[in-house]
């Protein structure tokens, strides 16, 4: 659904505020600019900085299940209860080379401050996006937030335990609207409107605005009524000559 799109671009904007990128103001949560979109750190962006433990705090969002039900046998297609959920992977990555190519993980192993700092991450994230001034982009994006799941990232079996919890947000949503003109579906139009002109999210709407065309349609002229196939026209909202 386009309106999951919606909330997960916005939570990106808010979480990483063009003005912060551009050097104008503070960063909401630990990740500071760390904020991707659909996928994971790569190793060039790591802090290279980081302290004695070494890790970067990071947060990967992504939108995942979403669905629409129409609200009864009796309801119109579009008379719908839309719902969405959005992820927060929330990690202290680091450098990990196992007798290999280096890659990009979450920190393993049991730290108790670590694990604070990981704590602190996901309370900031969810501060801002539900509670903050500026998470009211984000929050015009959906109706209100039906559950929120933490899930930490761990092998019990195997007694490895990594620096990573993914927060969950399963959200009331809006359907996506559609009409004839080209260009953005709501809710992708409103959110467009809000944006910054030279943020990272306004510049991917640009792009899938590209995608809708106008529908083209025939105009109605008339509608006739008759008692059968072949029989005079009874009514018309025309001209019945």
């Amino acid at each position: 659904m386009l309106s999951a799109e919606a909330a997960r671009l916005a939570a990106i904007e808010v979480l990483s505020p063009t003005l912060a990128n551009q050097g104008g103001g503070p960063w909401p949560t630990l990740a500071g600019a760390r904020i991707f979109d659909s996928r994971s750190a790569a190793l060039n962006e790591l802090d290279d900085r980081a302290g004695e433990d070494g890790y970067t705090p990071v947060v990967a969002v992504y939108s995942r299940q979403s669905r629409a039900d129409t609200r009864g046998e009796a309801a119109e297609f579009d008379d719908t209860d839309a719902s969405i959920e959005i992820e927060f992977v929330a990690e202290l990555a680091v450098v990990v080379n196992d007798d290999g190519d280096p890659f990009v993980d979450a920190m393993a192993g049991d730290d108790p401050e670590a694990r604070l700092v990981l704590a602190a991450l996901c309370g900031q994230i969810r501060r801002t996006l539900l509670f903050a001034p500026e998470g009211d982009l984000f929050r015009d994006m959906i109706r209100g937030v039906r559950r929120i799941d933490w899930e930490p990232f761990a092998v019990p079996e195997l007694g490895l335990r990594f620096q990573r919890t993914t927060m969950r947000l399963a959200c009331l949503a809006r359907d996506d609207v559609f009409s004839d003109a080209a260009g953005l579906p709501e809710p992708l139009r409103t959110l467009a409107a809000r944006l910054p002109a030279d943020s990272y999210a306004k510049a991917r709407l640009d792009e899938l605005g590209a995608h809708f065309a106008a529908i083209g349609r025939v105009a109605l002229e008339d509608i006739r009524i008759a008692p059968a196939a072949d029989a005079e026209f009874v009514s018309s909202t025309g001209d019945l000559r």
